[in-house]
């Protein structure tokens, strides 16, 4: 049974007014994380873990290597035909009023009788799911699943305090194989093992599907010192109610040891196709492409160490997960879902200006800066300092600091979670605590940040194609 969703009214106000333009823009800025409403409340964020560098250290090895060419993909060097698939589609926007009726427990329900009379899908912009629209499974009061839309729920892999990754099954080839994938907004493959004894996890068995095709094309990613390779093939893909008869995927033969402990068996990417290796059209895409979805967005809610809750809502916003409106920030590249960063807060009192690229990265955990832009962060916090004992690019802060650290998008600011930022003590005893804010060494773009999941918690966000936009909503997890 699907969860119903309750429909909200929600104005933007105050949360889409743009920073005041003083000279400085610092009054301004601080002023508005001050009257902001629905966000994560100020925490000093102390703890009693302590901090496991495994993780964070192989990651940052991973991102590097994730974002070896994002220099050449935003500057338009080396990109894929971009495909439009939004063609047909309106940017996202809030529910026709007439499709939706009120029940006695004032839960939110789509009409199946209004819909036959509306235009088909995709649905024009006024009667978009603003999920918020119901699914309920009650046909004989004339009442249906939302057609267009699909949830996928995710597991929260969570070790060590930190929320690693979040998978979820999708169905591969004529007889729906099922396979868990990682979710990824900051690449844009799908690959999963194929007939792979040496690969851990579960593999797609191909004779067990009369639609697989091998398109004999190589394929290979790396991920810091671990990597995956194979050909390109092509099989239906269905999420839901929701498939793709076609869908070009990395048919993955061989994959190193490092791979061994996840728990995901493959990885779908959600950014744009224009920087996808099997130069081919994004699950997401095709669904676009085929005109299948309600609306031509995403949205991702991520859970905070719950193996369960999270999800990714195709074609619609789940009202349930958001206690606040939508702010939205339009995409700089169609390569990354990239938006402005151009400022960090310590606390209330305290700002640094930035001009940055920022990647919306699901598939990242933490948060990864220039040098100079980390370096600068972390010299509002007294007492903090380079933490070399972990390698370079990590930082330490006294674990009593009263922080509310905060960025900045398009001059709106947004608070995080002090219990995400706080990675955990040095030692059991150290008044000393790592701070989840990484820089990046050299050879990366000085212009270019990865905001992963220790963001994403705080705030539900949503991906809209034929906006060009990503929006952020305030996290039921910040009640």
């Amino acid at each position: 049974m699907r969860s119903v969703f309750a429909l909200l009214f929600l104005a933007l106000g105050a949360w889409t007014s743009p920073l005041s333009a003083d000279k400085s823009g610092k009054k301004s800025f601080i002023a508005k994380i001050r009257r902001s409403s629905g966000q994560p409340p100020p925490n000093p964020g102390d703890t009693d873990r302590v901090f496991d560098p495994t993780y964070a250290a192989d990651e940052l090895k991973a991102v590097l290597a994730k974002y070896s060419q994002a220099a050449q993909f935003l500057s338009g060097i080396g990109l894929n035909p971009d495909t439009h698939p939004e063609k047909g589609y309106q940017p996202f926007t809030r529910p026709f009023i007439g499709l939706l009726n009120s029940t006695a427990n004032n839960a939110t329900t789509y009409n199946a009788t209004a819909a036959h009379n509306s235009s088909k899908l995709p649905v024009s912009a006024e009667q978009q799911p603003w999920v918020g629209w119901a699914a309920s499974e009650k046909t004989s009061a004339g009442l249906v699943t939302v057609p267009g839309t699909a949830q996928l729920g995710l597991t929260d892999d969570a070790e060590g305090g930190l929320d690693i990754l979040y998978y979820g099954p999708l169905g591969f080839g004529s007889q729906q194989q099922e396979l868990t994938v990682d979710i990824d907004t900051g690449s844009a493959d799908l690959w999963v093992p194929v007939d792979c004894q040496e690969c851990a996890g579960n593999s797609f068995q191909r004779e067990h599907s009369s639609s697989y095709r091998n398109l004999g094309q190589k394929f290979s990613v790396t991920y810091g010192t671990g990597h995956v390779s194979g050909t390109i093939a092509q099989d239906i893909v269905t999420v839901g109610g929701l498939s793709v008869a076609q869908q070009a995927f990395g048919a993955v033969r061989s994959q190193s040891a490092d791979f061994y402990d996840q728990p995901s068996d493959g990885l779908l990417g959600l950014a744009f196709g224009s920087i996808a290796r099997s130069k081919q059209p994004t699950f997401f895409e095709n669904l676009m492409l085929s005109k299948q979805l309600a609306a031509g967005a995403f949205s991702v809610h991520l859970e905070r160490e719950q193996t369960s809750g999270s999800e990714v809502c195709f074609g619609c916003f789940d009202t349930t997960k958001a206690i606040g409106p939508i702010i939205w920030n339009s995409v700089i590249s169609r390569t990354y879902w990239s938006i402005l960063l151009d400022g960090l807060s310590s606390d209330a009192s305290h700002s640094v200006p930035a001009n940055l690229t920022a990647a919306i990265d699901t598939g990242t955990t933490l948060i990864y800066l220039p040098d100079k832009v980390a370096k600068s962060f972390y010299a509002l916090i007294p007492g903090s300092q380079p933490a070399m004992q972990y390698g370079a690019g990590f930082y330490t802060f006294p674990c009593s600091a009263p922080l509310a650290v905060g960025l900045s998008f398009n001059g709106q600011p947004y608070r995080m979670d002090m219990v995400d930022f706080n990675l955990g003590r040095t030692a059991e005893d150290s008044p000393d605590c790592v701070g989840g804010i990484l820089s990046l060494g050299k050879g990366f773009p000085a212009n270019l940040a990865i905001i992963g999941d220790e963001f994403l918690k705080s705030w539900y966000s949503i991906y809209d194609y034929p906006g060009s936009r990503v929006g952020f909503a305030p996290s039921i997890n910040n009640r």
